[in-house]
């Protein structure tokens, strides 16, 4: 028995409390009550940082002291308690993205407080794509709640389609600051009908609309039973029963190379590769015994060994990391790909077929491709514009992208797409990229990974541009 699987009663020990502790704040993926992770998002003051607040002390996640130090003249700023930077408690404004954990017998949550000024977008929109479920919230004191047709603030919609768009599961309306207004019952009935009628134009499923008061707490974490005429369940009961969003995983195997690693292996081992590729499996799953093919190069090669990533060997699912040992030695590196690979099986060659190239005719599930039609949600001052070029980030890897054509903006207020030549700042639409070399692709609706793209202005590096594959 060699030293490094000796188990010692430390080793038991510290096993435990790190499997409790990724239990604990649901980063494994075995737990029985995974995490969700969910972000709070709508207009500026809209009330996002004090719903979160009003959460964690409700769960009983925020100790006495720090209670006490957010505390004026006996009143708590529950804003205060997510709000971590100094420009942010001195504004009263969040800018980035502040994550909290907190728990209830019921269930584990991971929660972000997004920025709802229009120039922390980007921030926003880095949020919605790692969440299982966003809140929008809705100010009802900003609108004309009489009205039986209240016009909704940009921003609102504008956080609920990049949601939508970026294949958040579930979408929760919050109708917040409702006991400040002196009809609560019908301001909530109006602005309800608004946010339905809103969700059905743009194909938003809605999981549920629900009146709070995130400064009371009222429908929060408790239910203020017939309040606004409302009789479903209050907010977290609501997120205790959200699903988790689902992997990818009944799609053929893309695993998108991040690390790696020399094997410990001899090197006068030739049953296998001494080289550990570690990822994120995208889609599919990936065992031994499977048949990969490495792209863009186009080499195959089948698995040898897969480990997960507490290096227990075994098959991996989507959504989980993975290392994968291949039978032989390939040119594989950071920013390339491992997929399924196609069948080979195709027909046999005419005796006169030259031409006859058996790659290109075996179907692929992933195919390479340099001309790209995208969604994008455009989150830079410098508009996006025909002509220009940006660096892609596509998995792990970096291409150039030169724009060919803008189609569409689309318009947030009627949900129409306008002609247009360029994109503004927080603009959506329609282009046209093409690449400098081809990468594998899918749709993003079919899936998430492969079907995304980040745009990053190549002169500052800023985050320009998320481009969603169509």
């Amino acid at each position: 028995m060699t030293t490094a699987s000796m188990e010692t009663p430390e080793t038991l020990a510290a096993d435990a409390l790190l499997t409790q502790t990724r239990m604990d704040f649901g980063l494994d993926d075995q737990a029985q009550h995974p995490a969700l992770r969910f972000i709070t998002c709508g207009s500026v003051d809209d009330g996002k940082s004090t719903l979160i607040g009003r959460l964690l002390v409700d769960s009983r996640a925020v100790l006495a002291d720090q209670l006490a130090g957010v505390s004026r003249s006996g009143q708590a700023d529950l804003a205060q308690l997510t709000d971590g930077l100094a420009a942010e408690r001195e504004q009263g404004i969040t800018i980035d993205i502040a994550w909290r954990y907190f728990a209830t017998p019921a269930r584990k949550f991971i929660i972000g407080d997004a920025p709802g000024h229009e120039q922390y977008t980007r921030n926003m929109v880095t949020a919605a794509s790692q969440a299982d479920a966003a809140i929008v919230l809705v100010d009802a004191t900003k609108l004309d709640w009489r009205a039986s047709e209240p016009a909704l603030l940009p921003q609102t919609r504008r956080h609920a389609l990049l949601a939508h768009l970026l294949r958040v599961p579930s979408l929760v309306f919050a109708v917040n600051k409702l006991d400040a207004v002196d009809e609560p019952a019908v301001a909530f009935a109006h602005i309800r009908a608004a946010l339905a009628r809103f969700a059905h134009a743009a194909g938003i499923t809605v999981a549920a609309t629900v009146p709070i008061s995130a400064l009371q707490g009222w429908n929060v974490a408790a239910a203020h039973a017939g309040w606004c005429g409302y009789d479903g369940p209050a907010l977290l009961p609501l997120l205790e029963r959200l699903p988790r969003t689902p992997a990818d995983g009944q799609l053929p195997l893309a695993l998108p190379v991040q690390w790696v690693e020399k094997s410990a292996s001899s090197s006068s081992d030739t049953t296998q590769g001494r080289r550990v590729f570690w990822g994120r499996v995208a889609a599919g799953r990936v065992a031994p015994g499977d048949e990969v093919e490495v792209l863009p190069g186009g080499q195959r090669a089948r698995v040898a060994q897969v480990l997960d990533h507490v290096r227990r060997a075994g098959a991996v699912v989507a959504g989980t990391s993975a290392g994968v040992v291949l039978d032989r030695e390939l040119d594989v590196s950071r920013g390339d790909w491992l997929v399924a690979a196609p069948d080979s099986a195709v027909a046999a060659p005419a005796e006169d077929d030259f031409d006859f190239d058996a790659a290109s005719t075996a179907p692929t599930a992933w195919p390479l491709q340099r001309e790209i039609a995208a969604t994008v949600a455009w989150l830079d001052d410098e508009p996006l514009t025909a002509g220009r070029v940006y660096w892609a980030l596509h998995g792990h890897r970096w291409v150039k992208a030169r724009v060919r054509r803008v189609l569409h903006r689309l318009d947030i207020h009627t949900l129409a797409e306008t002609a247009a030549d360029a994109l503004e700042a927080n603009a959506i639409g329609h282009v046209e990229l093409l690449l400098q070399e081809p990468i594998p692709t899918a749709p993003f609706a079919q899936a998430r990974v492969p079907g995304a793209l980040v745009l990053v202005d190549t002169a500052s590096h800023r985050t320009a541009g998320a481009a969603l594959l169509r």
